[in-house]
């Protein structure tokens, strides 16, 4: 009796340990969720509230009892956001088209061709990612100003359209696939394009889609380069768009107005993000596992 009891004590202390180790790992889960989920919540709301309102808040309201959408009528009409989002959409779609063009062939070489020299290639071109981003910068400044494609769609989107780290993750995608595939498939007089796209790429599929998403990100957030590149408004995307709001549209002082800017550009991202969340975490998996 005494073993039981003894038994079922310690049965009793191990569950409830248990359950105040959930308690506590849910309770910093969701502190941590409202750090990070308040920013967009003040953006939003901030984007609700008239220009009078806002700036007759001494202490900054977490809720508002009126809210406008005015902030988002004059989001579109004080400048032409429009057009900033067709540039952005033409120059996201463009960038990552010919982007995945570029980096499946090469990352499918690496991975699976033989030719002389590949090993020192491969190894080059990871020692691209050392160098600094500013330095790039400059070059390609320079190879477009000469090439007189300023203020163009080419001079905004060839820089962009290569990858060292995208080559690198496909490669690493590409390698599980397993040998006898590809040996079965060279039997039947496959061409190693052939065998590209009918098997490595339906393969692969997810770890193409993340990386075709995490370019669409980065596309649509690109702002030093276009900034750089463009000095006409007919060719800003929506992150260069929000410095020509800010500047000529609202002025500095109208916050609320440029939080509805804001949340305009931002919906995409999180709406593609929330979509295909699930395909990106798979993707990321399998791109850095390997057997």
């Amino acid at each position: 009796m005494n073993v039981a009891a003894d038994f079922d004590r310690v049965a009793r202390r191990a569950r409830i340990q248990r359950i105040l180790l959930k308690v506590a790992v849910y309770t910093l889960l969701a502190v941590w969720a409202l750090v990070v989920l308040f920013p967009f919540y003040w953006m939003l709301l901030t984007s609700l509230k008239s220009y009078s309102a806002y700036n007759s808040e001494y202490i900054p309201q977490l809720f508002t009892l009126n809210p406008t959408f005015r902030n988002y009528v004059d989001a579109f009409s004080a400048v032409p956001l429009a057009r900033y989002f067709l540039n952005t959409l033409i120059y996201t779609v463009l960038t990552t088209g010919i982007m995945l063009i570029t980096v499946i062939p090469a990352a499918f070489a690496f991975a699976r061709l033989e030719f002389r020299g590949k090993n020192l290639v491969f190894t080059v071109l990871l020692a691209l990612m050392m160098i600094p981003n500013e330095l790039v910068i400059i070059t390609n400044f320079v190879t477009v100003t000469n090439l007189d494609l300023r203020n163009t769609f080419a001079g905004l989107i060839l820089p962009s359209v290569m990858s060292v780290f995208y080559i690198y993750l496909l490669k690493e995608n590409f390698e599980q696939v397993p040998d006898g595939l590809y040996r079965a498939a060279k039997v039947d007089g496959t061409s190693d394009l052939k065998y590209l796209f009918k098997v490595v790429v339906p393969i692969c599929r997810p770890t193409i889609i993340t990386v075709a998403i995490l370019k669409v990100i980065e596309c649509w957030n690109s702002y030093v380069w276009p900034r750089l590149i463009t000095d006409e408004a007919a060719y800003y995307l929506v992150s260069n768009g929000i410095q020509e709001i800010r500047e000529n549209g609202f002025g500095r002082e109208n916050i609320p107005a440029m939080m509805a800017a804001v949340v305009v550009i931002s919906v995409p991202l999180i709406v593609l993000f929330l979509i295909f969340r699930d395909r990106i975490m798979e993707g990321v998996a399998k791109g850095g596992l390997k057997g």
